[in-house]
């Protein structure tokens, strides 16, 4: 019924009605809601009455809800919960919800609307006013003023770009399925807890290998797994493993795709004024410029390398000769336990994850936000592994979180948030509904879900975005959330992972799961000593990302490769022009398996470290300021989460502080000063 996706829930907090929603209710419902929004934007622009702020502005807020609603669902499932049938509909939707994108933006008569207001905008104030200054940037921006036949070609790229899109997508994760190592004895597996190997086991099982064992790949380069497994010859499959996702030559080899896509991107920019498609992208972002980017990159990549290549010369002392990339996690913890006595692996006992999420995110939001969960069994999410809560703030209500820990075959890998529903009054939606999917490997019945450091970590760091699109207040849906700059959106998560370790909220959640006994008290002590330790390595395979992502995107058409061999030759030239060219120090993502650059990150992956300058900085606001306090939380509400993308996020921050980030804090952090 495609009612359950078109109109608002009357569940608590409008829950999307999972349900009553079939496969064949998308198709219909998607039809539905762009027919109505064109419609709505044909009155618009039809409309004989002068623009103003109300007629124009506030009525094209209004034309999206109900294609919002669907499509918040449908692409939240493609992530978490897809198949064959979805897929099939997203490649086949893709490049017409681009075309219906492009009939927003690249209308004239809207945008001579829209430019009217923007001209008398002296007139508006605070949130009215800067939605005119955002859409007029959208509408510049997406080709508004560009001539019929730019307009035509357009279109005609953003239709194409979407639709190889979905296509990496679809390949690159069906790739990672195939790629899952299988094992034979469970001998090979030493290194491993009981939790991990009993859900290789019932992988394996669901997959029709029965007394086999399955390793499901993660997303980064680096598989958790190669810390701790003692078998170098299974950590070799396993890293090679990662490493040919979507270049083995086969049907779902991504590289051509690939190249098509940046191809066309740098096309798209060129008839856009830019440069290139980095420039384009920065433009709308607080980076501004691709230089702005690379300057930054670089400025790290030398220090980064240098302490990487120290890192390692310990690394191979303790192996007693070379190490290759597959050895390097291993290795690490060795060297670890023995000049830190910190054993992460030995950790995971204190780290269940029930007792994680209450008393340990859950517990810091507590305290900062005043939030409180209630764990509602009756209601339902849209996989019944989904676990759903509601969130009351000093006592009333605001929205419900949702969280979707395991992995499966469904699911793609990594980490992330999405919003089924945002908090905005235009539209009488008073409270937000939020959800954190993860990939821990689900152990056997029985068996306790432990956590890795770096999950608990993980976990942290989602629900930052969590809480940001849970605590985000706006007038209009386009400011409401997490809709804020690319080069922003990741600056609140990193600041909720400093709760992590924060003593008082570890000691409250860090506790052995069979004897009830406390994280030992010196452990807290000897994770701060070794803060900086292996972060060359960290350090190194991010920025080898990012600049990968960079230099993709700085070229222009004619640039592009068209040989998918070449992918592999560009990757290893642009890392060995800043010095990142460690064979042992792999890219924590290499083009064909780069998810975040053919989604929502294209020219974007920069973002992490970008963000971490204010995140950084706002760490050392909070320990100079007393921690884990309400009147902290209320600050940092007023002047960063609770604002969405009502207002520039860098002149809030500066009010705030009372000057811009520096990046002393980070460079400190990371061991580079």
């Amino acid at each position: 019924m495609i009612d359950a996706l078109l109109e608002p829930s009357d569940l608590p907090h409008r829950l999307p009605r999972f349900a009553d929603i079939s496969i064949e209710d998308y198709g219909p419902a998607i039809e539905q809601g762009m027919a109505e929004q064109l419609a709505a934007l044909a009155a618009i622009t039809s409309s004989t009455d002068e623009p103003t702020f109300e007629n124009t502005l506030v009525a094209l807020e209004r034309s999206g809800e109900r294609l919002d609603r669907v499509l918040r669902v449908f692409f939240s499932l493609l992530s978490a919960d897809s198949d064959d049938d979805l897929d099939e509909l997203n490649a086949a939707y893709a490049p017409r919800l681009a075309a219906h994108h492009d009939a927003l933006l690249l209308d004239d008569a809207l945008f001579a609307r829209v430019n009217a207001v923007y001209e008398n905008r002296a007139e508006l104030e605070g949130e009215d006013r800067y939605l005119v200054e955002r859409y007029h940037r959208d509408f510049v921006l997406a080709g508004a003023a560009l001539g019929p036949a730019e307009k035509a070609r357009l279109r005609e790229l953003n239709q194409e770009i979407s639709g190889l899109e979905a296509a990496f997508g679809q390949a690159a994760q069906a790739d990672s399925n195939d790629l899952a190592v299988v094992v034979d004895t469970v001998e090979e597996l030493a290194g491993l807890t009981p939790g991990e190997i009993s859900a290789a086991a019932a992988a394996a099982e669901n997959r029709g290998l029965a007394g086999k064992f399955l390793i499901t790949l993660t997303l980064f380069t680096a598989h958790p797994y190669l810390s701790v497994l003692e078998n170098r010859e299974l950590r070799q499959r396993l890293f090679e493993a990662q490493l040919a996702r979507g270049s083995r030559g086969n049907a779902n080899d991504t590289r051509a795709i690939a190249l098509d896509a940046l191809r066309l991107r740098a096309e798209k920019a060129q008839l856009l004024g830019f440069d290139s498609y980095a420039g384009l992208v920065t433009a709308d972002n607080t980076a501004g410029t691709p230089k702005a980017v690379r300057d930054m990159l670089e400025r790290l990549a030398a220090p980064a390398a240098r302490n990487a290549r120290a890192e390692q010369a310990a690394l191979e002392a303790s192996a007693g000769g070379p190490i290759e990339a597959w050895d390097w996690p291993y290795y690490a913890e060795k060297v670890r336990v023995s000049e830190y006595d910190v054993d992460l692996a030995v950790l995971r006992p204190w780290f269940e994850a029930d007792r994680v999420l209450h008393d340990g995110v859950f517990f810091a939001a507590g305290r900062l936000y005043g939030l409180t969960f209630e764990e509602r069994p009756d209601l339902q999410g849209y996989h019944p592994e989904v676990r759903v809560f509601e969130v009351s703030r000093d006592g009333e209500p605001i929205g419900l979180f949702l969280l979707d820990l395991y992995t499966r075959d469904s699911k793609k890998g990594g980490a992330w948030m999405n919003s089924y529903v945002t908090a905005n009054t235009l539209l009488g939606e008073p409270s937000a509904i939020v959800t954190n999917n993860l990939n821990v490997p689900k152990p056997a019945p029985g068996e306790p879900t432990l956590l890795t450091f770096d999950q608990v970590n993980t976990l942290f760091h989602e629900f930052g975005h969590a809480l940001h699109g849970l605590l985000a207040r706006a007038t209009y849906p386009r400011f409401a959330a997490t809709s804020v700059y690319r080069d922003f959106v990741e600056y609140p998560s990193q600041v909720n992972e400093m709760w992590m370790l924060w003593p008082e909220v570890l000691a409250n959640y860090a506790v052995h799961h069979e004897t009830g006994e406390p994280i030992p008290a010196d452990v807290l002590g000897k994770l701060e000593a070794s803060a900086t330790f292996n972060e060359g390595f960290a350090t190194s395979e991010y920025l080898a990302a990012a600049l990968i992502d960079l230099a993709w995107h700085e070229l222009g058409p004619a640039d592009v490769p068209t040989s998918p061999e070449a992918v592999g030759e560009f990757e290893a030239a642009a890392l060995a022009a800043v010095g990142l060219d460690n064979p042992a120090v792999r890219s924590r993502y290499h083009t064909a398996y780069f998810k975040h650059i053919f989604g929502g990150y294209a020219s974007a992956y920069y973002s992490y470290i970008w963000s971490e300058v204010l995140d950084a900085d706002t760490v050392a606001w909070f320990k100079e300021n007393g921690g884990l306090t309400r009147e902290n939380g209320e600050a940092y509400v007023r002047y960063v989460i609770g604002i969405g993308g009502t207002r520039d996020p860098l002149e809030s921050y500066a009010e705030w502080r009372g000057r811009p980030a520096p990046i002393a804090p980070l460079l400190e952090r990371r061991g580079l000063a």
